[in-house]
């Protein structure tokens, strides 16, 4: 197994270990959650990199590497759920979406089909991620003695205000419905021939 598709696989492993320690009551784990997450993070671009440089893409790769992604914020999004920072609706639409879509995507690579990405689908990656960020690291820091006793209030009432973090998923879970249906309307006659050839191989 190439090292991309090493990474790759240490991305998917690392996500329930990122969600257990999240959830852990102690704040030098839960901070570790952060670091574990930022790691399964850059080994994306680390994988992208190794790959591109040493011609080490495959088919196998390209199918299982945005899968791990999307593995992972998954994970993310499940943490958000149960500490009640999205609601129920929102995470369905959100997980559905990425993991159908990037299933369809990488299946498409599979069969040799060359898919659109669009760039609203890209900006769309680009908040998810940075939201994510940003919500982990100061959930992460907040429990810390000098953090809470400098920057609690700050933190507690507008990084993390309940209102402002309820806008911002509202605003992640839009662009990404948004962008799921414009891929598939994007992508029809690539979808329409796939199912085509798939009907007759059955």
């Amino acid at each position: 197994m190439s090292l991309p598709n090493q990474l790759t696989i240490l991305r998917i492993i690392l996500s329930p270990v990122f969600l257990y320690f999240f959830y852990s009551t102690n704040k030098d784990l839960k901070f570790l959650s952060f670091i574990i997450f930022t790691i399964a993070a850059i080994t994306d671009w680390y994988d992208g990199i190794i790959a591109r440089k040493y011609g080490f893409e495959t088919r196998w790769g390209k199918f299982l590497d945005p899968l791990a992604d999307k593995i992972l914020t998954s994970f993310a999004f499940i943490g958000f759920l149960t500490i009640g920072f999205i609601e129920f609706w929102m995470f369905l639409i959100i997980v559905i979406r990425d993991i159908g879509i990037t299933l369809l995507r990488s299946f498409s690579e599979l069969k040799g089909k060359t898919v659109i990405t669009t760039y609203s689908a890209k900006v769309k990656t680009f908040i998810q991620m940075t939201a994510i960020f940003y919500i982990l690291f100061f959930y992460c820091i907040k429990d810390y003695d000098f953090v809470n006793n400098h920057f609690g209030v700050i933190i507690n009432d507008y990084i993390l205000n309940p209102i402002f973090i309820n806008i911002l998923m509202i605003v992640i879970t839009s662009l990404t419905l948004y962008t799921g249906i414009m891929y598939l309307i994007d992508n029809r006659k690539t979808i329409r021939d796939i199912y085509a050839s798939s009907s007759q191989t059955s």
